[in-house]
Formats: structure tokens, sequence, C-alpha cells
């Protein structure tokens, strides 16, 4: 995978016009309004433009960032909203690797509303990082209509569900385990085995807990034809002692050719 090969997903013709325009110094966010699905979901997105050579993050940045966070509190008939990550890629700080994008993010929101047959009012802000020379918090308002009679598909947003990564059974993989041992000081080592044909060369491993609380150091990789192992270790941010939840591991690979998200990691 080329370094941040999720860029310019917001190139497409739109649909449907979007929302007003929140706009920063070196960003600006809006709300793409997106559709009404035949379950009476709604899908919408969040776009990004960054100004050039700014950076934001994704869900897991890597060794430096900070993931966006929303806050909807402030919506109307809204039940809950859940993120369609689109591929992220590489971004070199420089002797730290982080995991992001630029340029234009379309971040596509799947959307259940209480009521089905009525339409979402999406009120709220985004929190993220970016980062170009410096790094900064920047906090974003957000507000739009979603009507529940929206049905032309935004070519934008779908673009950006398509460039999601592969799940593990379309990818082709065979098995995962992941074996947990005590490190130091309180930390625990994490051996993880994939049986997965490659994904192009350079591949990236990222593994996520399940837990904001916990620490995970950038996993390293050795590829033994069709097995990658990716070894890494993990600490609680506060020094306390921690459990570790194998069904809420997921390990994504970023590959040259394709990424590939793998949800649990049973035992080895």
């Amino acid at each position: 995978m080329p370094l941040l090969t999720a860029l310019g997903l917001g190139a497409l013709a739109a649909a449907a016009p979007a929302a007003a325009q929140t706009t920063d110094a070196v960003t600006s966010a809006r709300v793409l309004p997106g559709w009404r699905m035949a379950d009476g979901t709604h899908m919408a997105a969040v776009e990004l433009r960054l100004a050039p050579g700014w950076k934001t993050y994704w869900r897991a940045p890597g060794d430096l960032g900070i993931p966006p966070r929303f806050d909807w509190r402030g919506s109307d008939n809204l039940a809950g909203v859940d993120i369609r990550w689109p591929t992220p890629g590489l971004i070199q700080q420089g002797g730290d690797v982080a995991i992001g994008y630029h340029d234009v993010l379309v971040l596509p929101l799947h959307v259940l509303a209480r009521d089905a047959g009525a339409g979402v009012t999406l009120k709220g802000t985004v929190d993220l990082g970016v980062c170009r020379d410096v790094c900064m918090p920047l906090t974003l308002a957000l507000n739009a209509d979603l009507p529940a009679d929206a049905a032309a598909r935004d070519g934008r947003i779908a673009a950006a569900l398509a460039d999601r990564p592969l799940t593990a059974a379309e990818a082709g993989v065979r098995a995962v385990s992941c074996t947990v041992s005590p490190g130091k000081n309180g930390q625990l080592n994490l051996r993880a085995v994939v049986t997965l044909p490659p994904t192009g060369a350079p591949e990236t491993a990222i593994i996520e807990a399940g837990d904001p609380n916990l620490w995970i150091a950038q996993p390293s990789l050795q590829r033994r034809g069709d097995t990658l192992i990716a070894e890494t270790r993990l600490s609680h941010g506060q020094g306390r002692a921690f459990a570790l939840d194998r069904s809420k591991l997921r390990l994504t690979i970023l590959g040259a050719r394709q990424a590939v998200d793998i949800q649990g990691c049973p035992a080895g």
C-alpha cells in the first residue's frame, strides 16, 4: 500500500447537497447528508478537507496522534452512529510512524434513527488531531439534517465505503491465534500468528485491544510464506494490572495491495 492511499475520496461529484460547513485555518468539516436505506437506517458521512501538508488520524493513530472523537449529544431522533473507516495509510513523522489520512477524508456514518420513518438532525462536534510541522488538537462543529426521503446515493460516500479493509474471510485468512505471556514492569507480551497470503510488501500491522486505557507498541512483523507473525507488548496507561479480552483484539494488516481487518484472536 502506498503511503496514505485512503486519501482523495472526496474528489467524486456529489449526488446531494452538503450541509453547512465549519472551517478552521487548517481544515474544514461538513456532513454529507447521504441517503436513507431500505432497512430504515441512514448512510451519511463527515467530509474533512485538510490544508496542503496537514494530516489527521485513524481510529488507532499509531506512535503519535489523536484519533477523532465525535459527540452527537445535540442531535434529534438519533439512536446511534457507527463509523465505517476507510483504509488508512502510513504517515512518517520524523522517526515515528502514525496511521491516518491527508488532503480529503470522507468518513461514512451509519446512522440509526429512533423513529425510522422520520428525519434525523445530526448536531455535535468532532475532536481531532492534525499535524504538519507541529501537531495540535481541533474541535469542529457539525450540523446537518438527514431527510427520511433522501434516496440518491452520494458517490463520495459510496467510494469511501468501498475503500474499507477486507474482512478475514474475504482476504483468505485460514487461521489466527495469539499467545500472551508476562513481560517486564507489568506489561504483557503478545504474539499473533496469522495464516494469510501476502498482502504486498511492505506490510504493517496495527493491533487494538478494545480498551482505550491500554497502550500497545507498534508490532514487529515476520513473514514466512503464508504465515505472518506480529509481536508486541501491552501496558496499562496508568500502570495498573489488567486483563486482556481476546475477543476484542483487532488486527489490521496494511499491505501494498490490500488491507485486512481481523477481529478476535483466540489462544494459540
